[in-house]
C-alpha cells in the first residue's frame, strides 16, 4: 500500500523535504505538518479540544493501536491519548512517519523556550527552538541550564529587546548548526557571539554597531583559523546605520577578481528554513569581486557589502580552485 501511494503521488512526494512538529506553548502538544510553498499542509494534531464531539477510531501505528478522532472543520486527524501515554504515542507516530517518508526527509521538533518543556528522544529528529528575551530578562543561569540539558540544536532563533551579557564561551548555544539572532537594541559588540560560534550558518540582525573594528576583527580571526572554522554563510544586517563607508577592506587583506571576469555566485541549501514556509530553500546569493583567503587551508570566502548588510560566504575551494571557476 505504501508503495502504491508513493507511486500515485510521485510528484507530490518529490517536493516534501521536511516534517515539522510545532510546539508553541506549554499546554499545546505538537501540530504535525509539511511545509509547502503555499503554507503548511497539516498531517495531524496532538491537541484535541473536542474530545467528545466525534467518534474515536483506532489505527495500527508502528504495530501499536493508537486512538484518533477526525476534526471536521480542519479535515485532519486528532490523536486521542492520555497524558501519561504521550511519549509512547508520539514515538509510535514518528516511527511510522519515518518508515513512510524515509530518512531522506528531515524531521524537526520546533519549540518555544519555556520553563517546562518536552523533547522526545527519537531517531532522525532535529531540535529547533525560538527564544525571546524580554527587556528585563536576567535569568541567564536558567537559560544556560536549559541549553546544556538539551540535545545539540539544529537551529536556534534568538530575539532580544536588550542584551546586557552574552553566553559563556562553552555554551551549547554556540554548537547549533544554524542561528538567527535579532537584537532590537545593540548594546555590546557582536564578535563575542560569532567568534565562539561553531556552527555552519548565521544571521545577525541588529540596530547598529559602534565601529567597523568589530567586523575587521571577525574576518581576521576567520582568516587566521582562530574562529568560525565550520562557517559556510554569514549575514549581518543593520537597521539603522550603513556599513559601506565604514570598512577599510585593506585591513582584512581583501583580494579582488579581475574586472574582465564574471564572479561566481555563492549559495547553499539552508541548514533550516528560518521562516515557517520554504519559499527559498537556499541562502541569499552572494556575487562579489571581493574575497579573502584563510591561511590555514587556503579556503576562500566571498565578501559582499550592500549599504546596511554584509554577506560572507565560504567556499569549499582553495584560492586556486576558486579562480578556476572563472576560466
Amino acid at each position: 500500500m505504501k508503495k502504491k501511494i508513493k507511486l500515485c503521488q510521485k510528484m507530490r512526494f518529490s517536493t516534501i523535504h521536511s516534517i515539522e512538529y510545532l510546539c508553541n506553548n506549554i499546554s499545546q502538544p505538537p501540530l504535525v505538518y509539511i511545509p509547502t510553498k503555499r503554507g503548511v499542509e497539516s498531517i495531524m494534531d496532538f491537541l484535541n479540544t473536542r474530545k467528545d464531539r466525534n467518534a474515536i477510531f483506532q489505527l495500527n501505528v508502528s504495530g501499536n493501536p493508537i486512538n484518533f478522532q477526525m476534526c471536521n472543520f480542519r479535515k485532519i486527524a486528532i490523536v486521542h491519548y492520555q497524558e501519561w501515554d504521550k511519549e509512547f504515542v508520539i514515538g509510535s507516530i514518528h516511527n511510522y512517519l519515518l518508515d513512510f517518508f524515509g530518512s531522506s526527509v528531515q524531521y524537526h521538533w520546533r519549540v518555544d523556550y519555556l520553563e517546562h518543556y518536552f523533547i522526545p528522544k527519537l531517531p532522525n529528529l532535529s531540535l529547533c527552538i525560538d527564544i525571546y528575551l524580554a527587556r528585563d530578562f536576567t535569568n541567564w543561569q536558567k537559560l544556560e541550564a536549559f541549553l546544556s540539558s538539551s540535545p545539540v540544536f539544529r537551529w536556534i532563533g534568538l530575539e532580544a529587546a536588550l542584551i546586557t551579557q552574552s553566553f559563556s564561551p562553552e555554551s551549547k548555544f554556540y554548537q547549533a548548526e544554524s542561528i538567527l539572532i535579532i537584537q532590537l537594541e545593540h548594546t555590546f559588540p557582536f564578535p563575542p557571539i560569532l567568534c565562539n560560534f561553531k556552527g555552519r550558518q548565521a544571521i545577525i540582525k541588529c540596530d547598529e554597531w559602534e565601529t567597523s573594528e568589530d567586523l575587521i576583527e571577525l574576518v581576521n580571526r576567520w582568516k587566521s583559523g582562530e574562529a568560525l572554522q565550520k562557517l559556510e554563510y554569514l549575514k549581518l544586517q543593520l537597521n539603522r546605520n550603513e556599513v559601506i563607508h565604514q570598512i577599510n577592506l585593506k585591513e582584512i587583506g581583501a583580494k579582488y577578481i579581475d574586472a574582465t571576469k564574471k564572479p561566481p555566485t555563492h549559495a547553499l541549501p539552508k541548514v533550516y528554513d528560518w521562516h515557517d514556509f520554504p519559499a527559498e530553500p537556499n541562502t541569499d546569493p552572494i556575487t562579489s569581486r571581493t574575497y579573502v583567503v584563510r591561511q590555514s587551508d587556503n579556503r576562500v570566502a566571498s565578501i559582499l557589502i550592500r549599504r546596511k548588510t554584509v554577506y560572507f560566504g565560504v567556499w569549499n575551494k582553495t584560492e586556486e580552485e576558486f579562480l578556476k571557476l572563472m576560466d
